[in-house]
């Protein structure tokens, strides 16, 4: 299970953030963009080394590079849903240096630090920068339903690690509705006419699959506040876990990245290049 977790994360690191990065149109953010792959391959690396003093001196060289594009943060404050992507690395990075080293940070053990590690790559960067992006290309009601609940469902699931289960709970079923409303809106434009069949094929399967992963987390979710019956961390790493990676966040950003579409800092109207 772990050595897939592994993969997803490297995934995450080396493809989805540095395209994702690709999607917005900050100023000065070419620095981030060239400083990203230094700071991805050490935190690759220090995924597939034994714990201790080197694997976490690359992880801290990942936070490094993660904490990069949290000063661009404030220049976004006034879309959550941008400011939440652009923090997550850095939360992943965080948890990502804590298992590295084999310390249990804020009391979490081992394995819940890797999960964090992925989760803030997926629904934490990849979700919330695209719940964004609809709000700019298609904006109104459903958009910017999406992009507030994606990340108040992100940081209520992040809470609910501290304050017990029902808490996580509660941020799952939040997010979820934030991601439903994303995969919607996706296959939505997908089936707009205007791309082409690449394309509408790519943010197609994206948006089908986001709705579908995401049943599984609510699943695993109330299973682990009620105590039903619910998957295992290895199905759900192995179900959820490569469907929001590779057939969500993968086939979104680059679906994205083909139809010309930017997110811009501040913009008054909607801006997509097809």
């Amino acid at each position: 299970m772990w050595a897939l977790v592994n993969v997803l994360v490297t995934v995450g690191m080396l493809v989805v953030v540095p395209a994702g990065l690709r999607l917005l149109a900050l100023p000065g953010l070419d620095l981030a963009r060239r400083v990203w792959p230094y700071a991805a391959v050490a935190g690759a690396v220090s995924l597939w080394l034994p714990r201790g003093p080197v694997a976490a001196g690359l992880a801290v060289g990942y936070l490094v590079g993660a904490g990069v594009l949290c000063a661009y943060a404030a220049r976004v404050w006034n879309q959550p849903a941008v400011v939440t992507a652009l923090v997550s690395p850095a939360i992943a990075a965080s948890a990502l240096v804590g298992e590295r080293a084999g310390h249990e940070l804020f009391g979490f053990e081992m394995g819940v630090l890797a999960l964090t590690v992925a989760h803030f790559h997926f629904a934490g960067f990849a979700a919330a920068l695209i719940a964004g992006l609809h709000r700019q290309i298609s904006p109104g009601r459903w958009a910017d339903a999406a992009a507030l609940t994606v990340p108040a469902g992100t940081m209520l699931v992040l809470l609910g690690y501290f304050t017990g289960e029902f808490v996580e709970l509660a941020g799952a079923l939040v997010l979820t509705a934030g991601m439903w409303i994303v995969g919607w809106l996706t296959w939505r434009h997908a089936r707009s006419g205007r791309l082409d069949r690449l394309t509408a094929a790519l943010l197609g399967t994206s948006g089908l699959v986001l709705a579908a992963s995401m049943v599984l987390a609510v699943s695993w979710a109330l299973g682990e506040a009620t105590g039903i019956p619910h998957p295992s961390l290895a199905w759900m790493a192995a179900t959820h876990g490569v469907a929001n990676a590779l057939g969500f966040a993968v086939c979104g950003i680059v679906g994205w990245r083909r139809a010309g579409a930017m997110l811009p800092a501040a913009a008054a109207v909607p801006k997509v290049v097809l």
